[in-house]
């Protein structure tokens, strides 16, 4: 198998203080990447640092540091509410950031580029589990459109730079991921780590209730982070679309984007259920059908993925114990300072 990346790449990890970036760090360090005693580089650069919506800071950057390969886990994320409240941020803070490190990728010779997408890109109604081949065959959630459209058009935009311009652009597309990192504002977070927060305090206020959104029956699939990681990794290494083994769509073309999960999901009240085991709450749980559930189903067909070598090594209950017990710690440290 071959591998399409090197020790000795200077390698620009794009949001590297989120979730997905910050555990794509993680990984290309303990698989040895970015080591400066074998040539090496990692570039982690803050907002405060480097500032990726303005292209000609980005441009500058680029062309002072020279980064051979580029991992954009770059984006403004949120939940349903956040995704509803502000589309217009959404849609054109993704957009911006995206076209800018790609075309200045392409612009300044980068060698290799990883976009990083969501699953959130197929349609609402897509044939489950969603195949790779669903993306633009149906209208989408629309909860989440804004961010999703964003997604695509960068997907998009590194597989038009391949086919046009030989460009070496690969795409990953994760399904809801958790773990370190993960952000558990009450408003603005995800499903998993809403859940963690509000059942974690009703435990701590001795609450015999909590309410969750929705009705309980939409069924997600989540993929702990570290996970993504490793995933990201093994597709630099050793996925191209013009290798021999490349994964090729329906029309027999190669892809130019994979799915990442680990092809299991479960319901949100299955889910709701886990959490409240995993932080200790006894207490019941009730559902309020007046809030939107989202897509009814979002499990990712893997097989792609899997066929050159990589599967999600973490279970739901080992990382979700994990996840728990670190955002506890967490708020246990944040007491301590006050």
């Amino acid at each position: 198998m071959s591998d399409f990346l090197k020790f000795s790449d200077r390698i620009f990890v794009a949001g590297s203080r989120g979730m997905a970036g910050s555990a794509i760090c993680r990984a290309l360090v303990r698989n040895g990447y970015g080591n400066p005693a074998s040539g090496g580089q990692l570039y982690t650069p803050v907002r405060e640092d480097l500032d990726l919506l303005n292209y000609g800071e980005v441009e500058a950057w680029f062309i002072q540091n020279k980064p051979s390969v580029v991992v954009l886990a770059a984006a403004k994320v949120g939940g349903i509410y956040a995704n509803t409240t502000y589309p217009a941020d959404f849609l054109s803070d993704n957009l911006k950031i995206q076209n800018n490190i790609i075309e200045i990728s392409f612009k300044t010779g980068v060698r290799r580029l990883l976009f990083l997408g969501s699953s959130c890109i197929y349609p609402k109604y897509a044939e489950q589990p969603i195949r790779e081949d669903s993306l633009l065959t149906g209208a989408l959630e629309p909860t989440n459109e804004w961010y999703a459209i964003a997604k695509i058009a960068g997907i998009k935009l590194c597989e038009a730079l391949r086919l046009q311009h030989g460009f070496d652009a690969i795409s990953l597309m994760p399904t809801n991921l958790y773990g370190p990192g993960d952000n558990y504002h009450p408003l603005n977070s995800h499903v998993l780590p809403a859940l963690i927060r509000r059942f974690h305090e009703a435990k701590v206020s001795g609450a015999e209730n909590v309410t969750c959104w929705g009705t309980g029956s939409p069924m997600r699939e989540f993929l702990h982070v570290d996970d993504l990681g490793e995933a990201s990794v093994f597709a630099l290494k050793y996925w191209s679309p013009l290798a021999v083994n490349a994964p090729l769509d329906d029309a027999g073309k190669p892809l130019a984007f994979l799915n990442v999960g680990t092809g299991i999901d479960l319901t949100i009240k299955q889910l709701a259920t886990a959490v409240a085991q995993a932080t200790g709450f006894t207490g019941s749980i009730s559902w309020d059908k007046s809030k939107p559930d989202g897509t009814p189903k979002k499990q990712l067909d893997v097989s792609r993925l899997r066929s050159l070598g990589w599967r999600a090594g973490i279970p739901l209950h080992q990382g979700l114990e994990s996840t728990v017990k670190l955002f506890q710690s967490q708020i246990e440290q944040d007491l301590a300072r006050l």
